[in-house]
Parts: C-alpha cells; structure tokens; sequence
C-alpha cells in the first residue's frame, strides 16, 4: 500500500512539474509588442520602414528567436521585389497556438512553392540573429527572427568567418 501512495505522489509531482514547464514555455514568457513600424533593408543599403498596417507583435526575453509578428501592407509585390532585398534561407519558426494570426507550417510551404517572398528586415538584429519579414501578394505579412551564419558559428563554438560583425 505505501508504495501505490509513493508511485501517486511521484506521478502527481511530475504531472505538476510537466504543467509548470508547459505554461511558462507556451503562455508566461511571451508578451505583446508594442510595434510601430516594419523595416526592409533597402537592396545595398540599410533597412528602412516600410507601410505596415494592423500589426501583431508578441516577443519572449527567454530567446532573441522568439519574436513574431503579423500585418499587412499596400505595397506592390514587385514595388517590393525590386527595392528590398530577398532573403534566400527563410525559415519561419513556430509561434505559440495561441497566437493564431501566424502559422509557420504554412509560411514555410508557400515560401518554398514561391506564394510568398521572404526579405531581409536587418541584419543582425542583435548579435546572430537577423529579422526576417515574408509578404504575400495579397499583402499579408509575418515577421521572426532567425539565426544566421555568425550565429551558427557562436553556437558552435567554431571560429567567425570575416563576414561577421564585432561582437560587443
């Protein structure tokens, strides 16, 4: 008998446990931003805003990766394929269920079958980790933040190549 109540308590301690661990990582770290403006980086030059409407921002301190947004936007398709520059190696990241406007599953697919186009919104954003914006035709846009290459490289402990910028 004293085992059964043994074996319940552990299992009601790490039922618990698994609770607290998937609140935090899903609801408590994460909070809405307070987003104005959508950034582009300008083909050979520097991000500047772009219109952006009805934006959607939630961010978490945990991770620099953890930042998504959603919003729209007037411009032109090919206005945008011509004035900012394209990022090749988009990767949308998972958003919480909760916030329902971004679905990186299907972002990925219509990037890959070309229904969107991912643009680089800045380069290294913070140390590694570039921000990266994909527009739909239809103006819909998303936003997330991606490792890049230095990044990789601190991550794994191997050496930066001389494309990366100074550390601080």
């Amino acid at each position: 008998m004293n085992g059964k109540i043994v074996g319940i308590g552990m299992l009601v301690i790490t039922a618990a446990f698994a609770i607290g661990v998937y609140y935090t990582q899903v609801y408590h770290y994460y909070g809405a931003v307070d987003m104005d403006e959508v950034r582009l980086t300008v083909n050979g030059g520097d991000p500047e805003p772009i219109i952006a409407n009805d934006i959607q921002a939630i961010d978490a301190g945990s991770s620099p990766i953890r930042f998504r947004a959603c919003f729209t936007t007037p411009m032109s398709d090919a206005m945008l394929t011509e004035t900012y520059e394209v990022f090749d190696r988009a990767e949308p990241r998972n958003a919480p269920g909760w916030f329902d406007c971004f679905d990186a599953a299907q972002i990925g697919a219509d990037l890959s079958a070309g229904n969107a186009t991912a643009f680089t919104g800045t380069r290294n954003l913070e140390y590694g980790i570039d921000r990266v914006v994909a527009i739909y035709p239809d103006g819909r846009g998303y936003i997330w933040h991606q490792i890049n290459d230095c990044g990789d490289k601190l991550y794994d402990g191997s050496p930066a190549s001389d494309d990366c910028p100074e550390r601080d």
